[in-house]
């Protein structure tokens, strides 16, 4: 339905008044569109997914760029998530959610001693102005205790909660694209030595 403002000195049909009824009289208007408003909507909301999943997700100061996850083999039980991050005044991770997952942790692999080490982290900065790549053997999200394996071409979401310098708290929801197992991150090259 389309909304008309009245003109002066024209006689109106009855109108829908809402909250600035005293200032606007709205007139209804028949859509004369052969296209129904549910198909309308299903093309909003496939353009709406595909944007996220394509050009990003930005929210509490924080952009999100391919946003993506390792797929699995039936029995295996966790997974990484990886994405690309950047904030303009800095923000903090402070914790990560999935549908996907009974335990969704941030990660971090190390080097000690000569020996890789992956371990838990209660906080991840992203620091203004400095892109963060979430990737295989550095920063992750560890999905873990996977209530189903996970297929390529399927769609994870994931919750990011996020600490803006004002420390205020909020949820980033993103939708990350299960890629084949062998994935590695679209910037790594394989070498063979």
């Amino acid at each position: 339905m389309r909304f008309t403002r009245e003109g002066r000195g024209k006689r109106s049909q009855p109108a829908v008044m809402g909250r600035i009824g005293s200032l606007l009289r709205v007139k209804l208007l028949p859509v004369q569109h052969k296209e129904s408003a549910v198909s309308i909507a299903y093309k909003i909301a496939a353009l709406a997914l595909t944007s996220l999943l394509s050009a990003g997700v930005s929210a509490a100061d924080l952009e999100i760029k391919d946003p993506w996850v390792r797929g699995t083999v039936p029995a295996q039980k966790a997974t990484g998530a990886f994405m690309q991050l950047n904030s303009k005044a800095g923000v903090t991770l402070v914790g990560v959610a999935s549908p996907a997952a009974n335990v969704v942790e941030l990660h971090e692999m190390v080097m000690d001693n000569n020996v890789m080490k992956m371990r838990a982290l209660p906080r991840l900065e992203v620091q203004a102005g400095k892109p963060l790549e979430l990737k295989p053997g550095s920063y992750h999200v560890m999905l873990i205790d996977l209530k189903k394996p996970l297929s390529k071409g399927e769609v994870v979401p994931i919750t990011l909660k996020v600490e803006g310098k004002d420390k205020k708290v909020e949820n980033v929801e993103l939708k990350a694209e299960v890629r084949d197992l062998t994935a590695a991150a679209p910037m790594d090259h394989k070498h063979h030595h």
